[in-house]
């Protein structure tokens, strides 16, 4: 687990002590200080990289940089769909998945569930850039347990589903079992497709091949771990795991990712065409 310190000398550190190294920002001020029922949630005005979001001491989002991960978290999954209308959200409290996956005019509902009010709080006041979608029409926000909602969720219900919780620690830990993805497998439609936060593949390759393990005797028949930058996580460099019901990641939308009507800042057509491709490293890891 992460853990982080504000020195005199203005210094915001996330150590992961597992991979023996620190990220660091030089912080301007602190904005914001809740615990909430479930973690310590802190807000920080930084030198370089604007807003900065940290839970538990481990760093979450920054204004500067957040657009690789909410892109990735949303855009590759929904054009691995043929026609993706109904999105599940687990976690993604900031609400900055929400906002991209909002831009598919196709997406009709957007139920996007986490457990704690106080990040989107946090995040309408101090990041209104991520919640801009928040009223849209066809998004439902709820603030409950994601587990205990995907077990009671009707068979079928969903396109997509999008896990965008935190480490496998404390509110996230039960978001990384087999328990869990049979639930998300249930509620998901014949051709749906579950997308997850898989962690850092640098120091976390047992974690990836449990996950994906675990998605396999679910009973989703294919699985594909795409990376991509994250500059404020540990080693800078994070992973997103697709799993297929049916189908697989060869079967994306080409030409309506060359023709999106919408503005990114990262993800594209090479991009995604990048995120078939793996790491030789990993191509050796990966068991499952």
């Amino acid at each position: 687990m992460a853990s982080s310190v504000l020195p005199e000398n203005g210094w915001f550190s996330e150590r992961y002590e597992p991979g023996g190294s620190a990220f660091s920002l030089k912080i301007i001020k602190k904005l914001h200080e809740v615990q909430s029922p479930f973690q310590k949630i802190e807000v920080y005005q930084t030198e370089t990289f604007g807003t900065l979001m940290v839970i538990d001491g481990a760093t979450m989002v920054s204004s500067r940089e957040n657009f690789f991960y909410h892109e990735m978290m949303s855009h590759p999954i929904l054009y691995s769909h043929p026609a993706p209308k109904r999105v599940l959200i687990i976690g993604g409290g900031d609400c900055g998945t929400l906002r991209e996956v909002l831009r598919h005019p196709e997406v009709e509902s957007v139920q996007q569930v986490d457990i704690d009010e106080e990040v989107t709080k946090a995040a309408l006041k101090y990041f209104p850039e991520l919640c801009e979608s928040n009223n849209d029409p066809r998004a439902e926000l709820h603030f409950v347990d994601g587990i205990k909602w995907l077990t009671e969720a009707e068979k079928g219900r969903y396109d997509v589903i999008i896990v965008d919780g935190t480490d496998p620690v404390g509110p996230g830990e039960g978001l990384f079992n087999q328990a869990f993805y049979q639930s998300c497998w249930h509620a998901l439609a014949d051709n749906g497709i579950l997308g997850q936060q898989t962690e850092t593949p640098l120091y976390h390759m047992a974690l990836l091949n449990e996950v994906r393990g675990a998605m396999r005797h679910a009973g989703f028949g294919h699985m594909h771990t795409l990376t991509f930058p994250q500059p404020i996580y540990p080693s800078g460099w994070w992973a997103a795991t697709l799993a297929f019901k049916l189908g697989n990641e060869q079967t994306f939308r080409a030409d309506d990712i060359a023709n999106k009507p919408f503005e990114t800042e990262y993800y594209n057509l090479d991009i995604h065409r990048a995120t078939l491709a793996l790491p030789e490293f990993m191509r050796r890891g990966l068991v499952v």
